[in-house]
């Protein structure tokens, strides 16, 4: 898995790609920090939580080539043949984009050690707003990895991972087209209206942008750090046996 992984990480500084992603991410978060620091605000972790609509749209840039463009230059065939396991494979690329994403939230730290020299605060808010932006470029990272392992084309990939992100994002928001039926005195009726109204429930609960936004808050919560490694556990999965059936095919 090293070996994959430094070959990966060290794709992304041979190539604009790794360049353009952190340029992106210190651009905003240098924004952001202006903007709330301004504001008198002491709390770095809302600039942190600011990042996440950021985030979906860059991130197809940082996964677009993961598996991809293995399979669009024939380099898949080597790994596939190679005495290397997939998971080893798989892991491997993960974490390596998964190392570009943590080294876009780097300045961060400096940003909280600016903010500990004006005032006192506490910095747990700051650590569980970092776990959250990290969880979930995990999850988003996982996912446009299962992406990218389905097509050749890198453009392609790319397109596919935006228009997911942005579903899973903002799918809480789509629950304004949705109309709950009211007011049936039949069985099924009933039955109906407690599927709908559940259904709803669970876009409001499941979208990144609720669970991500709970972060800000100061109240820790086991399940929403259960949601996004179930989240990064399942792609990861499916991603190794998209290419366990490339290789067997």
């Amino acid at each position: 898995m090293s070996a994959i992984f430094k070959r990966e990480f060290k794709s992304y500084f041979t190539t604009p790609v790794g360049y353009i992603v952190l340029a992106a991410f210190y651009f905003f978060l240098g924004l952001y920090f202006y903007m709330i620091f301004s504001s008198g605000s002491p709390q770095i972790g809302n600039v942190i939580i600011a990042m996440t609509t950021v985030t979906v749209f860059i991130m197809p840039i940082l996964t677009m080539r993961l598996m991809s463009d293995d399979r669009r230059q024939k380099v898949d065939q080597v790994l596939l043949t190679a005495p290397v396991k997939i998971w080893s494979i798989v892991l491997g690329k993960f974490f390596a984009a998964f190392s570009v994403y943590a080294l876009a939230f780097a300045p961060t730290v400096f940003f909280e050690i600016i903010i500990l020299s004006k005032v006192t605060v506490s910095v747990l808010p700051y650590l569980y707003a970092l776990l959250g932006i990290l969880l979930l470029g995990g999850a988003l990272i996982a996912m446009g990895m299962f992406i990218s392992s389905l097509t050749e084309s890198p453009a392609i990939s790319a397109i596919l991972s935006l228009i997911i992100n942005v579903l899973v994002l903002y799918m809480s928001s789509f629950t304004s087209m949705i109309t709950v039926p009211e007011g049936s005195t039949t069985f099924f009726g009933k039955i109906w209206e407690k599927i709908v109204s559940g259904f709803m429930l669970f876009l409001e609960k499941a979208a990144f942008i609720s669970v991500s936004e709970s972060f800000s808050e100061t109240i820790f919560s086991v399940m929403d750090i259960i949601y996004f490694l179930s989240i990064i556990a399942i792609f990861v999965f499916l991603s190794v046996r998209s290419l366990e059936k490339r290789r067997w095919s």
